[in-house]
């Protein structure tokens, strides 16, 4: 059995190393984390453009200070101009710099750092072709589900839930589209656009500033495929384990069983007479009596008319054991050949026809002697399988 605990433990253990390797690697893989500022660190290149309302007109202005560590641009909105606007937006680009179509699915925040002098309210977009209407060279048919936040003086992390943006009414009037028709995706982006609103200070100068722009989301796939992976695994190896266990339990019990039968009872009425009469009649004793639950060294002592220790001192030289440890030896390894050869027999009659009154303490003793119950011995050892 020792042999059997130690390959045990060792698949175990090796089993445990690879899972938490596995895990750890899907855990990795399965939630995904992008950032997009600093601009050295994406992942998708991009370049920082601006829009502003002196396109149709008006007079507003932007100006940008920083776009690569950080976003920084100052704007000032004019009040009188028809549909103020002063945007930034992060416009993502192939290696020619051109426009190019990056794939977000997956993620589902968006997180950064902003501040703004003075405070505002602004909106951010996500630019989406929309395979109905979109024009893949004319970004102005594009959708672009929105949502807006708050923006202080003072540094405040924004989250952005990419999943739940909502399209402008009127651009669904505009392509002629239901209201209804709801569903995007992030397979596709073109541009994250941070823009006013009616409620952004006009006239006034205003200073943006954005840090530690990243994108979240996760991958269930990879979980899923590891815990069907270790599932099964460890599936395997509980069942080997049990095969195994099983089959050396059952080689243990048989050495076990043929290691004690020279010290059974009935084999010692075959040994060579004993020059010694005391030693012959307390062995002979043994051999005949011990089915009998009244057996006990007081009663053999007055039945041989020897002193329990004579006795005790004549089973130590002869066998190495105490009258009790003796007698428990034989009853037990006598009880181990009834469970191998007789399949009738059920627990409690073995336990008496051995000399145990108590099955309960029977079956403690048997257990402390063979490490399993005298009812899983019986089921690993069958009737017959010993000769």
């Amino acid at each position: 059995m020792l042999l059997f605990y130690r390959k045990a433990m060792l698949t175990i253990t090796c089993g445990l190393l690879i899972s938490l390797a596995l895990c750890y690697f899907a855990w990795k893989l399965a939630f995904l984390h992008s950032p997009l500022l600093p601009a050295e660190e994406s992942k998708y290149p991009w370049i920082l453009t601006t829009t502003s309302d002196i396109y149709w007109g008006g007079k507003s202005t932007i100006t940008v200070d920083e776009d690569r560590f950080g976003i920084d641009y100052r704007f000032m909105l004019d009040p009188l101009a028809n549909n103020t606007t002063a945007s930034a937006a992060i416009e993502f680009v192939g290696q020619d710099n051109k426009l190019a179509l990056v794939n977000l699915n997956g993620f589902e925040k968006l997180k950064f750092n902003v501040k703004c002098t003075p405070a505002n309210t602004l909106a951010l977009a996500v630019f989406i072709p929309d395979e109905r209407v979109s024009k893949l060279d004319d970004v102005g048919t594009f959708r672009f589900p929105l949502t807006h936040f708050a923006c202080q003086p003072n540094w405040t992390e924004v989250v952005i839930d990419l999943r739940h943006l909502e399209t402008p009414q009127w651009w669904y009037g505009q392509h002629n589209l239901s209201l209804s028709q709801t569903t995007y995706d992030l397979t596709k982006v073109a541009k994250i656009s941070i823009t006013n609103t009616f409620q952004s200070p006009k006239s006034v100068e205003s200073r943006l500033q954005i840090s530690e722009l990243n994108i979240y989301g996760h991958n269930w796939f990879y979980l899923y495929l590891v815990g069907g992976l270790l599932i099964t695994s460890w599936g395997g190896i509980i069942f080997w384990l049990f095969r195994a266990h099983t089959s050396a339990l059952t080689n243990d019990l048989r050495e076990r069983l043929q290691k004690d039968r020279p010290v059974v009872a009935y084999q010692a009425l075959s040994m060579e007479p004993h020059k010694d009469k005391e030693s012959s009649a307390v062995l002979r004793l043994m051999a005949t009596e011990y089915s009998n639950p009244e057996l006990s060294l007081e009663s053999a002592a007055s039945k041989l008319s020897i002193s329990r220790g004579k006795i005790n001192e004549i089973l130590k030289s002869e066998l190495g054991y105490t009258f009790t440890t003796y007698l428990n030896r034989v009853r037990l390894s006598e009880a181990a050949r009834l469970l191998s050869e007789k399949d009738a027999a059920n627990i409690a009659e073995i336990a008496y026809l051995v000399g145990y009154k108590n099955v309960s303490y029977f079956n403690k003793l048997f257990k402390t002697e063979y490490g399993c119950t005298p009812k899983v011995f019986k089921e690993v050892c069958p009737p017959n399988e010993e000769g």
